[in-house]
Order: structure tokens, then sequence, then C-alpha cells
């Protein structure tokens, strides 16, 4: 992900109305391999194995991170304290008592600081959006948002670090996945309330890197049947994250049903968004979207966006809300919203744990 970054901001001349300039200066990873490929980038004057070395330098205003779950405690603690601000990698700690600890850390330190979601900031994800926030579809049915696809549908991929709980967190794909099927519904105010869980686990084993098997104990799958508030009304919101997915190669969705109206929008279709209207008839609409991005670009409305695109979406949310210049656009996930979404993950496991319906903390 961070040379995604990297490419991000190597065409940062593509945004026109951005008004701030990221520049690269340091890396830290631990393997060679990766921190040779940085040396493709002329900005880059340090590449270290120690992230502790970044913290020292006095040219670096922001860190981004990302690491496994378990380190995400101590690492996003370490860069705050250090006086950086902080881009923050979902799922924001490994359980919640870790996404509260750096909670904590940021009101102590006083730094700015967002967390990863990049999905929300397509042109048919923000049609979406503003369709939901207007209400404007009549008597509330449902809600749907989820993230889904398939690549451990395959029983021969190797395991890593997000196969194993102690490394990823008890919470497993809710952590992978979660903050992209929440981000949008918190951001419009539509916390789950109570959930009730089914969490599936995958294959039990899978290849090492060494020749052997490695076990594997992490959820694989969740479907989250909750209750939130929207419009004044109480609504079932169901919230799917799944790496077994068959036909998902990597498919974000979201969509909202009412009785006079309603939006439908997959990563699936990514130029497709779909709006329900009934009058006599019922019917749903196809609108073929363009490039309507929430931050300005060189590319013609004609065209369609990729996953770069959305890096560099997220970015320029970030450094101009950190600048003060958001200006009312679409902002990355904030830290009160990340410790909403581990209270609601803390309450689906209860509710897996006891095949009940469990209150999320609020």
């Amino acid at each position: 992900m961070g040379r995604e970054m990297a490419s991000a901001f190597a065409r940062w001349c593509a945004l026109e109305d951005t008004r701030v300039q990221p520049e690269l200066t340091a890396v830290a990873d631990l393997s060679e391999a990766v921190l040779a490929w940085f040396e493709r980038i002329p900005s880059v004057a340090c590449r270290t194995h120690d992230y502790k070395e970044l913290l020292q330098r006095e040219d670096i205003d922001v860190v981004y991170v990302a690491v496994p779950h378990n380190l995400h405690a101590q690492v996003y603690t370490d860069v705050l304290r250090a006086g950086k601000d902080l881009f923050a990698e979902k799922p924001f700690g490994i359980d919640l008592a870790a996404a509260q600890e750096i909670q904590a850390a940021i009101t102590e330190t006083g730094g700015f600081c967002r967390c990863s979601s990049e999905f929300p900031f397509l042109p048919g994800a923000q049609r979406a959006f503003a369709l939901a926030k207007a209400g404007a579809f009549g008597r509330m049915l449902e809600i749907k948002s989820g993230f889904c696809h398939s690549s451990d549908l395959d029983p021969t991929k190797p395991a890593n670090w997000k196969r194993l709980s102690h490394v990823c967190g008890e919470v497993g794909v809710m952590g992978d996945l979660g903050m992209h099927a929440l981000h949008l519904p918190l951001r419009l105010g539509w916390r789950p309330l109570s959930v009730y869980a089914q969490l599936q686990k995958g294959y039990p084993e899978r290849p090492a890197a060494n020749g052997t098997s490695t076990r594997c104990d992490t959820w694989d799958n969740a479907v989250l049947h909750t209750w939130t508030e929207a419009h004044g009304q109480s609504v079932p919101m169901t919230l799917e994250m799944k790496r077994l997915s068959p036909g998902d190669t990597n498919s974000w969705f979201f969509e909202v049903l009412g009785t006079e109206g309603g939006v439908r929008f997959n990563t699936r279709d990514p130029k497709a968004l779909w709006t329900f209207h009934r009058d006599k008839d019922q019917w749903w609409q196809r609108t073929d979207l363009g490039f309507a991005m929430p931050y300005r670009a060189i590319t013609g409305g004609i065209f369609e966006p990729g996953f770069p695109d959305l890096m560099q979406q997220m970015w320029a949310a970030f450094l101009l809300e950190r600048e003060g210049r958001l200006d009312g656009r679409f902002g990355c996930v904030t830290p009160e919203e990340a410790v909403a979404s581990h209270q609601v993950f803390a309450a689906a496991l209860r509710s897996q744990a006891g095949s009940c319906v469990e209150l999320v903390e609020r």
C-alpha cells in the first residue's frame, strides 16, 4: 500500500484544486525488495528498516502506517507522540481496547489523524451517499453495505498474518474489510444499535512458506444483521464482509431502499448507478457515470476512474482536511468512526459466541 501512495503523489499534478503538495521523503520497511523499489522516487532521502528513524526526522510532517493489526497501537501512538500527524490503516487497532488507546493518544497529543477507506470516493458511491443523505426515499425499508472478495476460495493460497487471530485480531475479516462496509453508514449517522452476527471460518489450514501447513483460525466471512436509526425511523441494516464470496473479485457495495425510491451501487459495475422510482409503475434506472470525483482532476468527464485514482482522492481528502481546506467535501474516516466500527465488531463477537442479539456499546 505504501507503493500505491507513492504513485498517487507522483501524479499529483493531475489534481487541479488541492492547493497542497505532498512530497514523499522517507520510507521504513523490513523488506529489502520494497526499500529498493523506492529508489525510483527521487524525493526519498531516507530508506530504513527502523520506523523510529523516520520519527526523529524534522522534515517529516505526516506518517502513513500500513502494518499488521497487532502493531497498530504501538506504532500509531509512537507516531503521534513524536509530534507527527498520522494517516492510519484500518481497522485502527487489533481490537476495541487498542482503538481506544489510539484515540486517547490523539487527544493527548492534539495530532491530526484519519483512517484509510478509499471506495466511497468513487463517483457512484458519492452519488449514492448524496441521495441517501437527502432522505428522499419515503419510508425507509432496508440498508445494505459491504465488501466481498473471493481470493480465499483457493485452498492453495499461502497463509499470511491475516489468517492468524493473534496478529489479525479475533475480529478476523471484520477488521480487514469492515471499515469499508461501515464508512458510509457511519458518515450518514446510521450507527448500528444492535447486531446479530453470522461468522464463518474458511479452510482450517493453508500452505506455509517452508513447505508445511499453517493453522488458520480467523473468521473469513461475516454477515451482521443490525438495527439502526435513519431519518427518524428504525431500519434493518445488513453489513457484509467476505473473503470467500464466489464470483466477487473485489466488490464494494452500498444500497438503500424505501417505499418511494432507492439507490444501489456496486464496484462490480463501477460506471453504473442504479436508482429506484415508483409511481403507477416501478422501475430501476441505470445511469452511466463518468469521472465525477470529489477532488477535481484533469481527466475528462467521460472517462472512468480506477483504483489509483481512489488512492489519490483519499490522500487529497486527508491533506486538505489537515490544512482546514476540505470545504464541505467528503472526508476520510475519523478516529471516532474507527472506534465506532470496533464497537460494532466487539458486539458481533459477543453475538456469535452466544448465538444472540447484542447491543452495540456507545
